[in-house]
């Protein structure tokens, strides 16, 4: 019994009030609510300009896995010889490890749009020449000057992480989700850009694979530099630090991540052709990056791990092909490289959120390039090494060489001083925070 005011009320003890049901029908409310909230890819992609630019990013980025299947099945096709394909393509490599750090300390320093698309021109305008020398019977060494100038392609990849870093630098979780999207996006587009490649030069014409890549990367980087409002802005303070000495512990560790991508294709194709399998090598190895893909999307939806604990898995699952093939079964073999190529993504997520971390502020495009260049330079020492191996001892033995890589890979992630534990950005901006004066 209470009384308020003039007002005696009284209140029963058994029977529930009339005002009950109210509260008792909010927690159904809350539950509708909590089914309905976004997951956290479509919270990503809810924010203001950011599928405009992943469109772009997407198109632009498919290329990337066409043109050096596409200059090889081209002018071995024209010319009859895949020694000088792989000549020609080897020395593209070379030059992009040369031209791409310096094109990315461009964009830093003057905006991705003012530069990339520039550079994206001048890189169709050597693919479209080496066309015309295959097609013409020019000269070897125009071959070789053509597919050289490719190397002013801009890291498109890496400029649509500058733009998820420059969007979520306050949200680490975030950033640890796009970071994993664009993982899953590279090894998308490696998977689909050879079979697309393979099929239009074979089925069209070989420049046609040449040709549609072009397209493409020049139709993407339009798309993607358009979108203004993501773009990273441009600082004129000077620039202090070099990217090279921050990320000096990091680079081994993709250097040797690299030979074991350039190795497990090798020894694949290999395998697969001592088997008489050589027509399904493609898929095969489409079902690693199919692997890899997943795992990458699966890793943006949890908590970002140690980066020890990423190469160590590594390490362990890329033991598998290798017992998978001394076996002689080719679905074992599928397997294995499936579960194989879930522990690359993972491991690249996290060491390129470390990258983020260490590299100086105002040139993250320039870090990331530096990275990428150690990926490829190591994916030329695998292929290299895989090969001489499969001539050597045979394919089953060349599965070694990825197996060891990781090894080495885990020795390096276990020794470097400067390798932090665990995750990534996040780490740099609380402690920036932290510092900040109130």
């Amino acid at each position: 019994m209470t009384v308020t005011g003039s007002t005696l009320v009284i209140t029963a003890a058994s029977p529930a009030p009339a005002t009950a049901p109210a509260p008792a029908a909010a927690p159904p409310a809350r539950r509708r609510t909590a089914g309905r909230a976004p997951g956290p890819y479509r919270r990503l992609f809810a924010l203001p300009g950011t599928r405009g630019f992943t469109a772009g990013n997407l198109i632009a980025r498919l290329p990337m896995g066409m043109f050096g299947v596409s200059a090889v099945m081209m002018i071995a096709g024209q010319r009859g010889s895949y020694a000088l394909a792989g000549a020609v393509t080897a020395t593209g490599l070379a030059a992009t490890a040369v031209v791409a750090p310096l094109t990315a300390r461009l964009i830093d320093r003057h905006g991705q749009a003012r530069i990339a698309v520039p550079a994206t021109l001048i890189a169709v305008l050597g693919s479209l020449s080496l066309i015309v020398c295959v097609r013409t019977g020019a000269p070897a060494w125009t071959l070789f000057a053509s597919y050289a100038v490719t190397a002013t392609t801009p890291n498109i990849g890496g400029m649509s992480r500058a733009r998820w870093t420059h969007l979520l630098r306050d949200s680490p979780a975030a950033h640890h989700t796009a970071m994993s999207f664009e993982q899953a996006a590279d090894e998308l587009c490696f998977m689909l850009g050879p079979v697309l490649a393979a099929f239009l030069c074979g089925v069209l014409f070989p420049e046609a694979g040449t040709l549609a890549g072009a397209a493409l990367l020049l139709t993407g980087m339009l798309v993607f530099t358009s979108c203004r409002a993501t773009q990273p802005p441009v600082t004129a303070a000077p620039r202090r630090g070099s990217p090279l000495r921050t990320l000096g512990p990091l680079l081994p560790l993709f250097l040797v991540t690299g030979v074991v991508f350039g190795s497990m294709e090798v020894a694949s194709i290999a395998y697969l052709d001592f088997q008489g399998l050589g027509a399904a090598s493609g898929l095969v190895l489409a079902l690693q990056a199919a692997g890899s893909c997943a795992a990458g999307l699966l890793y943006g939806t949890v908590r970002a791990r140690s980066l020890k604990a990423c190469v160590c898995a590594l390490a362990v699952l890329m033991t598998l092909p290798w017992a998978a093939a001394a076996t002689g079964s080719v679905p074992a073999l599928a397997c294995a490289l499936v579960l194989a190529g879930m522990a690359t993504a993972p491991t690249m997520v996290t060491a390129m959120s470390q990258v983020h971390a260490r590299t100086p502020e105002g040139r993250l495009n320039e870090g990331m390039t530096l990275a990428v260049t150690a990926i490829f330079a190591g994916i030329a020492v695998g292929s290299a090494s895989a090969g001489s191996v499969v001539e050597g001892a045979g394919p089953v033995a060349a599965y070694a060489v990825p197996a060891a890589a990781a090894l080495i890979a885990l020795a390096v992630a276990l020794t470097g001083r400067s390798i932090r534990r665990p995750s990534d950005r996040s780490r740099v901006v609380r402690t920036a925070a932290a510092r900040d004066p109130q």
